[in-house]
């Protein structure tokens, strides 16, 4: 892979990630002061991923259109990787920096049901790229 095709995946990873992270901590600005005294952490959760998967396919579609990224399996998965690999790095960097709980307390403190539908949906992030070439 040349400089400017790797150029171009690491710009499209960073465009894919702050559209769904950017969409994300806004839902979350919603989610945790109306939502989650009302029906609880693990509901509020759950009923924010349908908007977020969402979110997820149309900054997919962007990115890849706007980036004019080849369908080649390589880039597709360097892009959804980039883009995982910020996106875990500012979560946690957030839930550590806006909570007085270490990583691990953090991590343990995750609702077991929306926390699992949480790590598909990085899946599903991550893998995105690659499966709108497959169409």
């Amino acid at each position: 892979m040349n400089t400017a095709a790797a150029t171009q995946m690491l710009k499209a990873g960073a465009a894919y990630f702050g559209l769904v992270f950017g969409s994300g901590f806004l839902l979350g600005c919603i989610r945790v002061p109306l939502l989650v005294p009302r029906l609880g952490e693990r509901l509020a959760e759950l009923l924010e991923m349908p908007i977020q998967f969402i979110v997820i396919v149309f900054a997919a579609r962007y990115v890849v259109r706007r980036f004019r990224l080849p369908a080649d399996t390589m880039t597709r998965v360097g892009v959804g990787l980039v883009a995982l690999g910020l996106a875990i790095a500012a979560e946690l960097l957030l839930a550590v920096a806006m909570s007085d709980r270490s990583l691990g307390q953090y991590i343990a403190s995750r609702d077991p049901v929306s926390g699992s539908v949480y790590l598909l949906m990085l899946l599903v992030f991550a893998l995105l790229p690659l499966a709108l070439a497959r169409r």
